[in-house]
């Protein structure tokens, strides 16, 4: 067992875990695109300071550009914008059911494209560690399942991104270094995102909250945990885990960060917790566990695999 890229999983699960609530703050003083533009914005910056001081090296070569796109295309760019137009159509709760599916999509695109096929025990453990994120989400959620169409077409796709990622990558570590791939991802970033958000501010003829935005302290503190420790950090140990271990096991320690979120919530903004959060989070645990656990001797049939 690899134990560095099982600890990768861990740690970027739980640094994903705390954007909920640093999000949660920052959202009082900014839009959703906003705070999107201004997380990426600074996540690249700090990455480009590193590259400048030869902290890091990226290689800026023209036959790495077709698989650093299609990372970049579907994480950050598409699944982000996905995912805040579909959180506007859905409730909270609609959306985390939803984004809990990842694994699944993952699991089916990966042994369909990279040939890496999960054991049959470990389907069942994967499909555990789904139902006690859809439990959790299903057991707070008051109101049902009451989406539209477009919503429910949005966040699916936002999930189909996520997944296409955890295959890009997967692919592209073959050739590319993790700090690599995070890097190009921060650039696409930082220029899409700050240019949808600008046009918009533009066309609100609210130009200058762009600055003005930034005197709030409260909003401050929040993008940097979001751009530096979450873009940069938690997406160079995505990479990382994925550049070791097959995509299904990789993704599906993404559902570790629903149990973050709750302890975080809990912890530090005093909020309640239920029966369900105990009883969805054993069900995660062991579901991760078991996916772990079983990995192993099955062989990819192909090992140089392209996206």
């Amino acid at each position: 067992m690899n134990k560095h890229s099982h600890l990768a999983g861990i740690l970027f699960a739980t640094i994903f875990g705390f954007t909920f609530m640093f999000s949660k703050v920052a959202l009082e003083y900014v839009t959703p695109v906003g705070l999107i533009a201004y997380r990426f914005l600074i996540a690249f910056l700090v990455i480009e300071i590193l590259r400048r001081f030869k902290v890091i090296h990226i290689r800026f070569e023209k036959k790495h550009f077709k698989h650093l796109f299609f990372v970049a295309l579907f994480q950050p760019i598409l699944y982000f914008l996905f995912e805040t137009y579909g959180l506007n159509l859905t409730s909270s709760g609609e959306a985390g059911m939803m984004i809990a599916m990842i694994p699944i999509f993952v699991t089916l695109l990966s042994s369909i494209i990279l040939r890496e096929s999960p054991k049959l025990i470990q389907v069942f453990f994967i499909l555990l560690s789904v139902s006690g994120v859809l439990f959790i989400q299903i057991s707070k959620s008051s109101s049902g399942i009451e989406s539209g169409l477009v919503g429910f077409t949005l966040l699916l796709l936002a999930v189909l991104s996520a997944a296409m990622f955890n295959i890009a990558s997967r692919s592209a570590s073959k050739t590319l270094k993790p700090h690599e791939v995070t890097y190009f991802m921060m650039f696409a970033g930082a220029i899409t995102f700050n240019i949808i958000y600008l046009f918009q501010l533009t066309f609100e003829n609210r130009i200058l909250d762009y600055f003005t935005n930034l005197y709030h302290i409260e909003l401050l503190l929040p993008i940097l945990y979001l751009g530096i420790v979450a873009s940069i950090g938690g997406f160079f140990l995505v990479n990382f885990a994925l550049g070791k271990l097959p995509a299904h096991v990789t993704s599906i320690y993404a559902n570790l960060s629903t149990i973050v979120a709750i302890a975080a919530g809990a912890l530090l903004l005093s909020e309640r917790l239920y029966l369900y959060h105990y009883i969805g989070s054993i069900m995660i645990l062991i579901g991760v566990y078991g996916t772990v656990r079983f990995n192993g001797s099955r062989k990819r049939k192909k090992e140089n695999y392209n996206i």
